[in-house]
């Protein structure tokens, strides 16, 4: 990736919604080569996709809690692609020290809570997790 390459990125994460037409003015080039450039992305692989992100709502009922888990041995992938299936598993992170991954959960109730912390116990190469509820913004 080059220097447009990076203002094109930087260009849709903040405003994943722009028109070619906008960002090629915002980058100072032509149409055609933001769409030649945007199509090698997401011919490469680096641009995976591409997904809302929705407001914070700090008034809410529903549990938002972050997951610290710690992987045994060589099964940091086949653990972050078991951890992306869970539906209630909104990002994932991989990490340094004593954590392998971090991912940040959602859900709507406790009950619902508790059977993600009880299906994550039971994907292998979990050694161990850690979980936070997220309480009030600071």
């Amino acid at each position: 990736m080059d220097d447009l390459d990076h203002r094109l990125v930087a260009a849709l994460r903040t405003d994943g919604r722009a028109s070619l037409s906008k960002l090629a003015q915002m980058l100072g080039v032509s149409r055609g080569t933001v769409q030649n450039r945007l199509d090698r992305l997401i011919d490469s692989g680096v641009i995976l996709g591409f997904t809302v992100r929705l407001k914070s709502l700090p008034e809410t009922d529903r549990i938002r809690a972050i997951m610290m888990v710690e992987v045994s041995g060589k099964n940091t992938k086949r653990v972050a692609q078991a951890l992306r299936g869970l539906p209630e598993v909104h990002a994932l992170y991989s990490t340094n020290g004593a954590f392998d991954l971090i991912a940040e959960i959602e859900c709507a109730n406790l009950g619902e809570f508790d059977r993600l912390l009880s299906d994550v116990r039971t994907i292998e190469g979990i050694e161990r997790s850690e979980t936070s509820l997220l309480l009030a913004p600071a």
